[in-house]
């Protein structure tokens, strides 16, 4: 037979864009259009449509970046429209380009009773005529958002349009056609079939009779259509495809249940407000779709946007909450934001779970069961345990297939944490979160799923996402017409919940995948906007003694408990942890925003610990310290108010001239650190070893200032290379010996390199046993980055990172893939590297990003690298990233053990507060074990009164511990993180026995996070 396959394909392929796309709309009138510009930031509803309306004509130009437009529409339906198979629907074009919803302009319909319709973007541009009240006479409403393009097609140019202060006040669109329309209702479904069938056929290889059957197929509906009389032979042409679109499935095809999904960020190339706006276009389009689809089922998984959306939109709120009723609008993840998985604090992380589910619960009445993070930058191995400990079970993902060297081999497995404990979870397999169901992608889902042979279902979540918008009529099309299809995966629409009991108890035997899934990609993102990560680390650590000193307040002196302002302003740290935000890969004005709001943050809790310090202590004129560390400091035992006890020997410097230069030592007597005159540390020991620290020739405190041009992805990305280009910043300007304040020695660097300047503290306390160094930092330098070194005189195998509740240990050396593709990695407060008994810990107080590397010398030692990422300047999405001033805490402890690591964290990031006061203050708590660390103590959530304390086993070994409490109990019971009873057989529940005191006596397995609920005694 003559092969006409490309000649038939061609044909097909004009057919559809020249003769039955065109043929959707039968007949259509103008609307008649009337504008409003708002003059500033968006205004509510009310306010809008009370304002003066002025004709627009199709072509106009409006919308200065970030502006907003309202449109009033108007139309008479033609007498005689909307018949049998025919829908009648405003449709508005506000100038929309060729590129996907979320990235440009769009809009919301209202009603003329100012009530929310549904969304208008470029691939939803409809309002059916039912939704504007069915007529004669139509008015509604559109409010038209500016926003400006900053994806640009991907090519990551610098823009001003970021940040409202330079954005453009030039009109950034024109409006389209804005017309009433009478939609052919067969003619669509024939469209949506022909996109079906002609999709799948091109994904069949050619040497299979099905792809021969369906382009026949195709050809005959050519054939039987008549292309001047579209919608008189729609029904003919659909006859032809009767049969091919009836042709079921083969037994083993993969199962994929879609979900309804829209992955709105929070905030990204677009701030916080518009975000809210965002969510009301994408939550009232998916509600639509529902009333028109009985089947559709959506998943969302931000409870912050769902609380934006009962503060703004509570119309269409209570929609929604009808919709969750009948199972069809599902909450999933249980979290406040997506947050990043790597870098929120222990605590945070908790916290995102616990307000995340508190809200579904109360509003909802729903129980999340799955963690939902599909976008963010890499997962913690500490996660496992957050969601057990949660009352979850399931994680899903799919980011790690983003990686650039090395793929996680599994689709569906057991992950399992730092401490034993495993969720089961899933990497959908179209690779996405944004799936629009065409063939090509179910496709793909089916060659790519890793698990053949061992299970059968897959999970697709499909719409628009990011930048929001949602599923579509078309998307949902492409489901039903896929759900039993030769050739394709099967699909069902359904939820995640559903998708993941099925998944898991078919696969019983799944694989297990232990600790973190690192992306290998976006490793900038540790470092990227140093205020942001800075204004994170501070109010975390803030919010600690706000809890402790509050409700030790509440506890001794019968102070009120200020549950609501605690919650409030946790649930404002907690936003900015999204994965857009604290990664630092969003515009200017994102993290303007989010550094305002953590200095409003911090100065109302430096209020709150203020207060219920004074009523903790008294007023009097005893200096005292409120230590709020977990272990005890100056004499003060951990979570207690005490007197300072002085060390007994201060810290002094000596200066003396060696044949390279002077050189200056600073001692006291615990800790001898050598500065030379380029203000570099070439000798540090610890009196106990007497071992030197720094390796020879090779001197610490070195700022190395390297070239950062990733290939893509500014913000987000350090590709490996950077370390090819180097500058050592060893050159001082001058090297001065500071007075001694509070017995310390101290030295101050001054270094000048290109349009920055660095000054430089380097400080040793009476007492202390490490060198604290204090770098500030004037930074105008342009896709630069800045890194702090310090080279160690050991050989370490492996380096050990804090984390959320434990740390984590990574090979050094590069024997693999996975270890080359790990060049830069991310910890909290703390560094651990060692050999054999003796370690240095290297601690931080803001930053992320680390890389430590080992090189064998001439001599035959070894040298193992430490570095800290303090700065870089990215210029895409904010071409202004981190200029100006910052400052960086890092300090370093010679001859330390882990043990001496995490307690040099807590001392790096939780700064002395000493006041005048009446009285010391016993801790609240006392636990027995230095290994088992308390990381909260606060009141309950329900208002009881009862005592809630977090602790961890924090050295990776098993414990026994006693929790003993220093207040009158009626009884103590292991919870969860809502505070709630463990359900039987919980494997993350801790096994506690009260004693008589009250106090709760454990064993905790290595990393086990338990909560401890103290009843309290009437």
């Amino acid at each position: 037979m003559h092969d006409d396959r490309l000649i038939t394909e061609a044909r097909i392929d004009r057919f559809l864009r020249d003769r039955l796309e065109p043929a959707i709309y039968r007949r259509s009138i103008p609307l008649t259009a009337e504008r409003w510009d708002c003059p500033g930031e968006p205004v509510r509803v009310t306010e809008a449509l009370e304002q003066a309306f002025s004709p627009v004509a199709e072509g106009e130009a409006w919308g200065p970046a970030w502006g907003t437009t309202w449109l009033r529409l108007s139309a008479e339906v033609p007498e005689g429209w909307g018949g049998r198979g025919l829908a009648v629907e405003a449709v508005v074009d506000l100038g929309f380009s060729p590129q996907v919803p979320g990235f440009q302009c769009e809009g919301l319909a209202w009603s003329a009773e100012a009530t929310p319709i549904k969304a208008i973007n470029p691939r939803n541009r409809y309002v059916p005529l039912a939704e504007l009240g069915g007529g004669p006479a139509v008015v509604f409403y559109v409010e038209a958002a500016a926003n400006p393009d900053l994806a640009q097609m991907w090519r990551f140019v610098p823009t001003a349009q970021g940040d409202p202060e330079t954005a453009s006040r030039e009109p950034l669109y024109r409006f389209g056609g804005m017309v009433l329309a009478e939609r052919d209702v067969e003619v669509w479904e024939l469209v949506q079939d022909v996109h079906s069938i002609r999709g799948l056929m091109h994904e069949l290889p050619m040497d299979r009779p099905r792809r021969y059957e369906i382009l026949r197929a195709l050809e005959r509906m050519c054939d039987v259509m008549d292309p001047d009389d579209v919608p008189g032979t729609a029904a003919a042409g659909r006859e032809a495809l009767t049969g091919v679109l009836a042709a079921p499935a083969t037994a083993s095809s993969l199962r994929l249940v879609a979900t309804g999904h829209a992955h709105i960020d929070s905030a990204w190339l677009w701030p916080v407000r518009e975000t809210m706006r965002k969510c009301a276009r994408t939550f009232s389009n998916v509600v639509s779709l529902m009333d028109a689809d009985p089947e559709f089922t959506f998943s969302c998984s931000s409870a912050q946007q769902l609380a934006w959306i009962k503060q703004l939109y509570p119309d269409l709120f209570e929609r929604i909450k009808e919709k969750v009723a009948e199972g069809r609008f599902v909450p999933v993840g249980g979290m406040w934001v997506e947050a990043d998985g790597n870098m929120p604090g222990g605590e945070a992380m908790a916290r995102q779970f616990i307000e995340g589910k508190h809200f579904f619960l109360e509003e909802f009445g729903v129980e999340c069961e799955e963690c939902w993070l599909p976008d963010s930058f890499g997962y913690s191995a500490a996660l496992p345990q957050i969601v057990r400990s949660a009352g979850a079970r399931y994680f899903l993902t799919q980011k790690t297939s983003w990686n650039q060297v090395n793929r996680l081999p599994h689709h569906s497995f057991y992950w399992e944490g730092i401490d034993g404990s495993r969720v089961f979870t899933h990497f959908p397999p179209t690779d996405n979160y944004n799936s629009d169901l065409a063939a090509s992608e179910l496709a793909y889902a089916e060659r790519n799923f890793r698990e053949k042979g061992r299970a059968t279902l897959g999970l697709v979540p499909f719409g628009y996402g990011d930048g929001g918008g949602g599923p579509t009529r078309e998307m949902l099309a492409a489901a039903h017409r896929a759900r039993d299809l030769e050739g394709s995966p099967r699909v069902e629409l359904g939820r995640p919940s559903e998708f993941f009991a099925a998944a898991e108890a078919e696969y019983r035997d799944a694989p297990v995948w232990t600790g973190e899934m690192y992306l290998e990609l976006h490793r900038g993102t540790y470092t990227t906007q140093a205020g942001t990560k800075r204004g994170n680390r501070r109010c975390e650590h803030l919010l600690r003694e706000a809890e402790l000193w509050c409700a030790t307040a509440t506890v001794r002196a019968d102070a009120p408990y200020p549950a609501t302002d605690l919650k409030r302003l946790w649930q404002t740290v907690l936003l900015q942890q999204f994965h857009d935000i604290l990664p630092g890969s969003a515009i200017a004005w994102v993290h303007h925003d989010a550094e305002r709001n953590y200095a409003a943050v911090e100065a109302e809790l430096e209020q709150i610990i203020a207060k219920a310090a004074l009523a903790v202590v008294g007023e009097g004129s005893t200096p005292l310290l409120l230590n709020a560390a977990p272990q005890a400091r100056a004499g003060v035992p951990a979570l207690g108010a005490g007197v300072v006890v002085p060390p007994h020997r201060g810290a002094g410097v000596t200066e003396h001239t060696t044949p390279g230069g002077r050189r200056w030592v600073l001692d006291n007597g615990l800790v001898r650190a050598e500065v030379d005159e380029r203000g570099l540390l070439v000798s540090l020991r610890d009196a106990a070893s007497g071992r030197e620290a720094i390796a020879p020739g090779e001197p610490g405190n070195l700022l190395e200032l390297h070239r950062d041009t990733p290939n893509e992805w500014d913000a987000w990305d350090i590709d490996v290379f950077y370390r090819r280009v180097a500058t050592r910043l060893d050159e001082a300007s001058s090297v001065t010996v500071l007075p001694g304040a509070d017995r310390e020695a101290a030295i101050e660097v001054r270094r000048v390199f290109g349009d920055s300047s660095v000054t430089q503290r380097l400080v040793l306390a009476p007492g202390s046993p490490s060198l604290r160094i204090e770098t500030a930092v004037d930074w105008h330098e342009r896709e630069k980055l800045l890194k702090l070194g310090f080279p160690f005189d050991l050989r370490a195998e492996r380096s050990a990172s804090e984390i959320q509740f434990g740390h984590v240990f990574r090979p050094i050396a590069t024997n693999t893939s996975w270890d080359w593709a790990r060049f830069e990695t991310c910890a909290h407060r703390w560094v651990h590297v060692g050999e054999g008994s003796f370690g240095v810990a290297v601690t931080n107080s803001s930053s992320y990003g680390h890389d430590v590397t080992r090189t064998v010398r001439a001599d035959g030692g070894t040298t193992t690298l430490v570095r800290v990422s303090l700065l870089r300047s990215p210029r895409y999405p904010d071409p202004e990233t981190d200029q100006g001033r910052h400052e960086f805490t890092v300090t370093v402890r010679p001859g330390a053990g882990i043990p001496d690591a995490i307690e040099e964290g807590y001392r790096t990031n939780l700064e002395p507060r000493i006041l005048n006061g009446a009285r010391t203050v016993a801790p609240l708590v006392v636990v027995d074990h230095p290994g088992v660390v308390v990381e909260a103590v606060k009141l309950a959530e329900d208002g009881s009164g009862d005592v809630v304390v977090r602790l961890y086993e924090s050295r990776g070994e098993r414990a026994e511990a006693k929790v003993v409490p220093g207040f009158p109990v009626k009884g103590v019971d292991s919870v969860d993180l809502l505070e709630r009873p463990w359900p039987s057989g919980e494997a993350a529940a801790a096994h506690v026995e009260s004693g008589p005191d009250g106090s709760a006596a454990m064993a905790l397995r290595p990393f086990q996070l338990v909560t401890l609920r103290f009843r309290k005694a009437d």
